[in-house]
C-alpha cells in the first residue's frame, strides 16, 4: 500500500488496529494537519516510502486532546510514528527528521 496522504476522517479503535498489525505490517502516524512538525515531516515519510513498502499499511490518525486511540499509544508530541507488526510495536519515532530512520523502521517492519 502507499503512503497515505489523507487523516482519517474516523478515529479507528485500538483493537481493528492491532489486529491489522497481525495481518501484516502497519505504520499509524499521529499528528494534525495544521501541526508545523507534521507538515515538515510529510517529504520524510515521502522519501522513506519511496520505490517500496508496498505492503505496509499506512494509517493517518489527526489526534487530539481526549483521542482514545493516542492515549493508548501513549502519545505526547506529534508527529508520531508506531511501526507494527503481529500485531506489537516495534519501533516509534517521535518527530521523524531523516527519512533513512523512518526507512530503518519500516525495514524492520516490513519483511516482504
Amino acid at each position: 500500500m502507499p503512503l497515505n496522504p489523507h487523516y482519517a476522517l474516523t478515529e479507528p479503535i485500538r483493537d481493528a488496529v492491532d489486529t491489522l498489525s497481525v495481518e501484516g505490517p502497519v505504520l499509524v502516524e499521529f499528528g494534525a494537519p495544521w501541526c508545523p512538525h507534521c507538515i515538515n515531516a510529510q517529504p520524510l515519510l515521502e522519501q522513506a516510502f519511496d520505490g517500496g513498502h508496498e505492503n505496509v499499511r499506512h494509517i493517518k490518525v489527526e489526534d487530539g486532546k481526549g483521542q482514545a486511540l493516542g492515549r493508548s499509544f501513549k502519545v505526547k508530541l506529534w508527529p508520531t510514528l508506531i511501526f507494527m507488526r503481529g500485531g506489537q510495536e516495534v519501533a516509534r519515532l517521535v518527530r521523524p527528521t531523516s527519512a533513512t530512520d523512518i526507512r530503518d523502521a519500516l525495514l524492520r517492519i516490513d519483511d516482504a
